[in-house]
């Protein structure tokens, strides 16, 4: 009786994959190695800590997901998403900075609005946006041209 008790509390319990440090290297646009066209399988076999998934079927905002660490990767449209809930490393500080920062780093953008501004990074671009003090909320790296650039929606 003991071992079937036993043997019914382990199938409860589930193991939590463990997550290893976010880092985000924005100059060379990646993320712990892996690079906006990194597919579903090596994101998930790198980062098993994600929340949600979705497949590629040749439509849509496929990608894998992770929702409690603020960052997000669109497999299917080529590009990470950081946002301002971030839990892990920027190489360059700029969530929260002000936009007047970003010329130090990245000289003048490829191209800008009042709430986003496009930059050239060695593997694609990055595109930040703003919030209403100018102060930088999110961050997509993506390794398509600007003019290629699809977000989802």
């Amino acid at each position: 009786l003991a071992l079937f008790a036993a043997g019914s509390v382990q199938a409860q319990l589930k193991i939590s994959p463990v997550c290893p440090g976010l880092t985000v290297d924005v100059l060379e646009g990646s993320v712990n190695s892996l690079y906006p066209e990194s597919s579903l399988e090596d994101i998930k076999a790198k980062l098993p800590c994600y929340n949600e998934s979705s497949a590629e079927l040749g439509t849509g905002c496929a990608g894998v997901f992770f929702k409690d660490k603020g960052i997000n990767f669109y497999t299917y449209r080529d590009y990470i998403e950081i946002n301002k809930d971030f839990k892990g490393t920027l190489s360059i500080p700029l969530m929260g900075a002000d936009r007047g920062i970003l010329f130090k780093y990245f000289g003048r953008p490829q191209a800008k609005d009042n709430a986003w501004e496009v930059y050239q990074v060695r593997h694609g671009i990055l595109v930040v946006y703003f919030d209403e003090a100018g102060k930088i909320n999110k961050m997509q790296i993506s390794s398509k041209s600007a003019d290629k650039f699809r977000l989802c929606e």
